[in-house]
């Protein structure tokens, strides 16, 4: 049976931007509930619990980006017009988080420290804003004449991209929370687990009502889950949805530290699953599939190489990173303490 490796570009590349949310949404989502916290110390502990993965992270957003040019070019060259300005706001903005994030360790005023804690927090706002954006203009669909962008410049701001805007920094900011519950201890986690729960709720209702606004968006969604065979291959998640959200609720109440985070990225996950059966085949919806975008195949094969060498050596370091800095992070040693 001859492989098609297509598919599996399409799987790997769809597993990379999927890491990338799960690994830099906790990151962001930090930065998003910097307004809930007050005080140096608790933030300091905050950037404290991110600072030896937050670089690695965006890694996988760049193999997938760098994936999208290099085997589906025509995908690359319909979508990158489409989303110029969110793109390009969303790369300025974790530019602009990076700065902050030195920035505020060398502080030497309470007054400058806020200001960098500001920038900090903007540019977490803003990055996840602008990829939940990009996402919803992405999924509403890209005008194509031939196989060229035939849209407009504004085309990417709906009032569907600014939901999805919207429930990814939410969703972000469920990350960030379960992540300092697992993370921290004291103070700190008290407010994580008090936060966490109504963020959990938005995160669901936001999810439900993206997903009733995807169906009223197109045609072929409604077929694809209110339609047979689709609607016995899509009722697993929202089932899958629900029991999480019932084990997520139990952990909290049983003050579980692990677990609410696994049950967040477990809410992306399904989202994200969810999203692919309502897609699948198209990359650029509605209407190029991922064969129809692809380049030839001997370039697929030739790339194939080079990243079944990186994606394992790229896993096995996130991996040992993750294990050595495992732990709680306490205020009295950390990052800042080598910044000073």
């Amino acid at each position: 049976m001859e492989l098609d490796l297509t598919l599996i570009w399409a799987i790997l590349i769809a597993t990379a931007v999927f890491l990338y949310v799960a690994m830099d949404g906790f990151d962001l989502g930090l930065g998003i509930l910097f307004p809930a916290v007050r005080g140096k110390a608790e933030r300091d502990v905050m950037v404290n619990s991110v600072a030896p993965v937050w670089d690695g992270n965006e890694t996988w957003l760049v193999l997938g980006g760098g994936g999208l040019f290099a085997v589906f070019p025509l995908a690359y060259a319909t979508i990158l017009p489409t989303l110029y300005m969110p793109l390009i706001l969303m790369l300025l903005a974790l530019v602009f988080r990076g700065v902050a994030f030195e920035m505020r360790f060398r502080m030497a005023t309470p007054r400058g420290q806020l200001w960098w804690d500001r920038a900090f927090s903007w540019g977490s706002f803003m990055a996840a804003f602008c990829q939940g954006i990009s996402l919803g203009a992405f999924v509403q669909g890209i005008k194509i004449e031939g196989r060229a962008y035939a849209g407009g410049w504004w085309d990417w701001l709906t009032p569907f991209s600014v939901l999805t805007g919207f429930a990814l920094v939410v969703g972000y900011g469920l990350l960030g929370a379960c992540w300092l519950i697992w993370k921290t201890s004291g103070e700190l986690q008290i407010r994580a687990y008090n936060l966490a729960k109504p963020l959990a709720v938005a995160t669901l209702v936001l999810i439900a009502v993206v997903s009733a606004a995807m169906l009223g968006l197109s045609a072929p969604f409604r077929d694809r889950w209110l339609g047979l065979p689709g609607l016995f291959i899509g009722a697993p998640v929202p089932i899958l949805v629900g029991l999480l959200a019932w084990r997520f609720a139990d952990a909290l109440e049983r003050r579980e530290e692990v677990t609410p985070f696994l049950c967040a990225l477990g809410f992306f996950l399904l989202s994200y699953v969810g999203l692919g059966i309502s897609m699948w085949p198209y990359i650029v919806p509605p209407s190029v599939t991922i064969w129809q975008a692809a380049t030839h195949p001997k370039s697929q094969a030739f790339l194939l190489y080079g990243a079944a060498v990186l994606v394992p050596l790229v896993l096995a370091y996130t991996a040992y990173v993750y294990w050595l800095f495992r732990g709680k992070i306490t205020a009295e040693a950390g990052y800042h303490s080598c910044a000073s």
